[in-house]
């Protein structure tokens, strides 16, 4: 029998240490998974839900984005996807008569964990102007309302389109249709906080904005790094991925400023064997300083020059591939030889040692991969971070050959696919092009805003309603103060929502809450039961098909609310058939794979259970369709976050209790935390010199240019194995030390990994 919802929110001010493990997975992870399963949806339907997770006849994990194996076993799913599936499959309920307990004061004063286990939402709800709480409302007269805000804009572009990374490719391809034909390009999404510094780079460097590497590539590698990324919490699949690659013969480089346990030792739960012994996995571990991996790269790169120019060096350098492949090489080469050892050194807290032995095995690899997630892309000069990663594998020829490539991680299930869709608020003129002859209405061309301005634009009353297709926009955003005053400056605020969160608490004048179908959930409409596609990772595209009965009669799937929103906003103006694409979603199909490169012949490809394989030019054919015609070299200075004295430079994390801002529950098991979550892990000498001891309480003060004092308060100090003169603590909590204005170049993703603090006695004391 399922667990009832906690009603009191758990005290969290005295969190247990213990010491980190060493290994991730295990007989731990089997008895936590089947734990949480059973409190949330009873033994019955855990057995029968996750049984169908990831299967070619099942439906796609609502969790990360990693591909699935063609041939799968029977419980192809992890631990963190088994909570994700749970929290959505739950037997709790949030009915009206919930929201008629709480004010949305009272709601805000709640904990996001305590939001979140609350359960599923069952009906509209609105807060009307002036109310202190949600009420029920009809679907037809919520409709009406975000018409009535839409409407009576002074200008489409003071409307903002979020859109989460759960959304299906359906359901996002009808999402910007509508945004477009309503006059607006402000499409931010989650991708603008986390991958943005990774498309960017790599659109400039090899045309495409994706990873090159599909999942067998893995397999055949010799040489893998893994930077700035903690697969064990963040895309525990990926560790399955990794013992075959090892089993293989592939070697395993770590970069990051933590030790994880996932990426020291392996205990695979599906083989008896793995579950109990496990597979090392890190064959060298450089614990680098938070922001040094363009130093490193630089160094590196340097260093295989020089070993090619050496009498014994030939081969070091692939110099067909560049000759044929590449422009820029001779400004890269010049600034790579400029590396100097004493400021890398200094940028990244290695040694010398470590350095020539990371070169070492470079250089017997013949097949290098580099993956990486967040460590790598939020930071001010992320974008020149990742060129330097495809410097270095370009150098060697290691993109457009098997087992060779650049790997963005993305963590949340489709929003590669979002983004493939259109969800952009910088278009392709292409893709507009396209759109335009398809549907015959003019997009608009201006570029709209992303997450970072739309919120300014809020701020400064030049947006007035925020429509969010799923997410939890408030929780995700940097300088939580900021965007939270920002929201409240709306006129309404609308969520697509399958679960109560923080957002629902920081609404505008007028709020609505629009509850979804989840993937877990059968899709009955007028033309049928309907399945919906994502793509992962990899650039792989598959179906995803619910097995379950909706969590209520009144809940409506992402494109039937896209198309009634649509049919109500744009009137008999419209010309696009949004009443036949809400009951069949192979009409909708149908039409991107008109307007969408690589979805020609769509419903006929998706049909195959293992779905196919979107192109991907320097992949597939070694052609680069970048603004030179080739793979581009690049060379821009080294950049590391300087630190004051004092000082500490905090990167923001996940618990393992976590998956992006839903919070599962208290613990962080790997890292020994249990029943609470606001700690910072702090290095022993640091924490000596700064005369902060383990299990004392410290405030965090960030310190930016802007002087504005940003403070988080009452974190118990954990004294831990990070990088010297580095700190880490768990997000949304430390969000608010993130400033609006401290992003990356470029791509102006929040630098959430690279914040200054001072540690000051708790004012909570």
């Amino acid at each position: 029998m399922a667990g009832k919802a906690p009603k009191s929110d758990p005290v969290q001010d005295a969190p247990q240490v213990a010491e980190p493990k060493h290994a991730a997975a295990g007989l731990p992870a089997i008895g936590h998974t089947l734990r949480i399963a059973q409190q949330q949806m009873g033994v019955k339907r855990t057995a029968l839900t996750l049984l169908r997770v990831n299967q070619k006849d099942g439906f796609d994990c609502p969790g990360c984005a990693w591909p699935e194996p063609d041939h799968r076993h029977a419980a192809e799913f992890c631990e963190n996807g088994a909570k994700a599936v749970a929290e959505e499959a739950t037997l709790r309920r949030v009915t009206p008569e919930f929201f008629a307990a709480h004010t949305v004061a009272d709601l805000a004063t709640r904990s996001g964990y305590w939001l979140g286990q609350q359960g599923r939402l069952t009906h509209p709800m609105y807060l009307p102007e002036g109310g202190d709480r949600y009420e029920p409302v009809s679907w037809e007269r919520a409709f009406d309302i975000v018409a009535e805000e839409l409407t009576a804009l002074g200008s489409p572009d003071e409307a903002l389109f979020y859109t989460s990374g759960r959304t299906s490719n359906e359901a996002a391809f009808l999402y910007q249709l509508f945004a477009r034909e309503f006059g607006t390009n402000n499409l931010p999404d989650c991708s603008n906080m986390c991958h943005e510094s990774s498309g960017s780079a790599l659109s400039e460097t090899i045309g495409i904005g994706k990873g090159s590497v599909l999942l067998e590539d893995l397999y055949k590698a010799d040489l893998i790094i893994v930077a700035g990324q903690n697969p064990g919490t963040n895309h525990p699949r990926m560790l399955s991925a990794l013992e075959k690659a090892k089993a293989g013969g592939a070697k395993i480089i770590t970069v990051n400023p933590l030790p994880e346990a996932g990426l020291e030792r392996f205990k695979n739960p599906q083989t008896p064997q793995g579950m109990f012994k496990g597979a090392a996995l890190t064959d060298l571990f450089l614990q680098i300083r938070i922001g040094g991996d363009q130093a490193l790269f630089r160094l590196l790169n340097k260093l295989i020059l020089a070993e090619h120019d050496s009498a014994s060096g030939s081969g070091a350098v692939d110099e067909g591939f560049i000759g044929e492949h590449t422009h820029g090489f001779e400004e890269f080469a010049a600034a790579a030889r400029a590396a100097d050892w004493d400021e890398t050194l200094t940028a990244t807290g290695l040694t010398r040692a470590q350095i020539d032995e990371a070169l070492r095995m470079v250089l017997a690899s013949k097949r290098t991969i580099v993956c990486w997630a967040m460590g790598l892309t939020q930071h001010k000069h992320s974008v020149p971070t990742i060129r330097e990663v495809v410097n270095f594998l370009l150098l060697r020829g290691n993109i457009g050959r098997p087992g060779a490539g650049v790997c963005p991680v993305r963590g949340h299930s489709n929003v590669q696919g979002d983004r493939t869709m259109g969800i952009f608020e910088r278009p392709a003129p292409a893709f507009l092009d396209a759109l335009e002859k398809e549907f015959g209405f003019a997009p608009p061309r201006e570029h709209g805003y992303d997450v970072v301005r739309a919120i300014k634009a809020m701020r400064d009353d030049k947006a007035k309603v925020f429509f969010a297709m799923g997410g939890n926009f408030v929780s995700a955003s940097p300088d939580t103060e900021v965007t939270e005053a920002a929201m409240r400056r709306a006129r309404l605020t609308v969520h697509v929502s399958t679960k109560l969160n923080r957002s629902h608490a920081v609404t505008g004048a007028r709020a609505l809450i629009l509850p979804t179908l989840g993937r877990t959930e059968r899709d009955l409409q007028g033309g049928g039961e309907q399945f919906v596609t994502v793509e992962d990772s990899m650039g792989m595209v598959h179906a995803s098909r619910g097995r379950l009965e909706p969590a209520s009669g009144q809940l409506l799937s992402e494109p039937a609310i896209v198309c009634r929103l649509a049919r109500r906003v744009l009137g008999e103006d419209s010309r696009t058939p949004w009443e036949e694409f809400e009951k069949d979603y192979a009409t909708i199909r149908d039409r991107i794979a008109r307007v969408v490169p690589g979805f020609e012949d769509f419903n006929a490809r998706v049909a195959d259970p293992s779905g196919f394989a979107l192109p991907h030019a320097p992949r597939d054919e070694r052609r680069f369709p970048t603004a030179t015609g080739k793979a581009n070299f690049t060379a821009a200075p080294v950049e590391y976050p300087e630190l004051p004295e004092g000082r500490l430079l905090l990167q923001t994390l996940r618990s393992h209790d976590q998956y992006n801002t839903t919070i599962y529950g208290l613990d962080d098991r790997y890292r020994g935390i249990k029943n609470g979550r606001r700690v910072v892990l702090v290095n022993p000498e640091d924490a000596r010199e700064l005369k902060v001891a383990d299990g004392s309480y410290v405030d965090l003060v960030g310190e930016w240019k802007d002087g504005v004092e940003r403070r988080a308060p009452g974190f118990r100090v954990v004294h831990y194995p990070t990088a010297r003169g580095c700190a880490a603590a768990y997000y949304p909590e430390t969000n608010v030390l993130v400033p609006l204005d401290a992003t990356a170049d470029t791509s102006n993703t929040p630098a959430s990994k690279s914040v200054v603090v001072r540690l000051e006695q708790s004012s909570t004391d």
